[in-house]
């Protein structure tokens, strides 16, 4: 390889992190392969920047774990880039300081999509705290306190991100309503399961760090991006080189410049060793 990424994005669930397909969230456990990979990375002076639609209390948690706050900080002396919310926010950690975020008018594209689906539940996140839900989601779904709230209430003011999870419907479901309805004004990401997360329209986990690249004076270029979800889609086009997951779905798959393992095949660590051995 004559290329070397000096910016390793990461997705975190179902490439980091191994996911529970079923129920829609991943066991917080990171295989050593992986952990190695994603340190050595580090090591070499890349700089590594996860990049999910995780709540940033979420996120904070994955990178304390994987090491890699402690590291970065031993290394350089300085704090992660972590972009959360597919892209809405920005911050640096630890301490967590939110740097950059975006928000947007939701209502109109919550009351739209529970005109169609009235039984769903509503997440509005709360930074550092958790969510404000309509009702409680399933267990292991979201991090932090769940506060109940009026739905008018969780949605008269602009927030960063909406989640909305219908257990009772699947995630091809929620992929026919999105399209059907248009959700105008706003960026939309489907989940494994009945999870649709709405975002300020143009907002995308690219969009959170091309932010993050001029921040640290790195181009696109430079720019080695993994993961396995719809809503990695434009940070793969983005990146000099997006790298999907082998179990990621197809249109995922096609929109990448490589293919990797699986998660279950530490396919994330197959690739950072080509530039990270």
């Amino acid at each position: 390889m004559t290329w070397t990424p000096k910016l390793v994005a990461l997705d975190i669930d179902g490439t980091l992190l191994i996911p529970d397909f079923e129920h829609g969230f991943s066991t917080e456990h990171v295989t050593e392969p992986v952990a190695d990979a994603v340190l050595a990375a580090a090591r070499a002076g890349a700089h590594v920047v996860l990049a999910s639609g995780r709540a940033p209390l979420s996120m904070a948690g994955v990178a304390d774990r994987l090491g890699l706050t402690a590291l970065v900080a031993e290394l350089t002396g300085q704090r992660l880039h972590i972009v959360a919310s597919n892209g809405s926010v920005v911050f640096r950690h630890a301490p967590t300081e939110v740097v950059h975020e975006v928000t947007f008018d939701a209502s109109e594209a919550v009351r739209t999509v529970l005109g169609h689906v009235p039984g769903a539940a509503v997440a509005v996140e709360e930074h550092g705290i958790g969510y404000r839900v309509n009702r409680l989601f399933p267990p292991g779904e979201l991090d932090g306190e769940m506060i109940i709230c009026d739905i008018d209430e969780m949605i008269s003011t602009d927030v960063s991100r909406v989640i909305i999870r219908d257990p009772d419907s699947t995630s091809e479901d929620f992929v026919n309503l999105a399209r059907e309805l248009g959700l105008h004004g706003t960026n939309y990401f489907i989940g494994w399961t009945a999870w649709l997360d709405l975002a300020p329209e143009g907002v995308s986990k690219a969009s959170g760090l091309e932010w993050v690249c001029r921040d640290l004076g790195v181009d696109a270029a430079d720019v080695l991006a993994i993961g396995d979800g719809r809503n990695d889609i434009e940070m793969l086009t983005w990146a000099h080189r997006g790298v999907a997951m082998g179990q990621g779905p197809q249109v995922v798959r096609d929109a990448a410049d490589h293919v990797t393992g699986t998660v279950h095949e530490d396919g994330a660590a197959a690739e950072l060793r080509m530039y990270f051995p």
